[in-house]
C-alpha cells in the first residue's frame, strides 16, 4: 500500500505502526509517531493499523552537546 512517511510517498507491507517502527530500528530510542495529525502512544503502536494514504510522521530525538 502507499503511505506518506515524513512527507515522502513510500510503499509498505507493514500492517501496523509497530512493524513500521521496527523497520526503522527505533526500538529502545526516544521517538514519537503521529498518524494523520494524531499522536499515537508507544503502547498502542501494535494495535494501530496502517491504511492506504496514511500520513505518518516519525520523529526521533538526537542527543548532542
Amino acid at each position: 500500500m502507499n503511505i506518506y512517511i515524513n512527507g515522502e510517498q513510500q510503499q509498505t507491507e507493514c500492517r501496523n505502526l509497530l512493524e513500521l517502527v521496527q523497520g526503522f530500528a527505533l526500538e529502545g530510542k526516544r521517538y514519537a509517531v503521529e498518524v494523520n495529525e494524531m499522536i499515537i502512544p508507544k503502547s498502542r503502536l501494535a494495535e494501530t493499523p496502517i491504511c492506504e494514504a496514511d500520513k505518518i510522521e516519525i520523529i526521533h530525538a538526537v542527543g548532542g552537546g
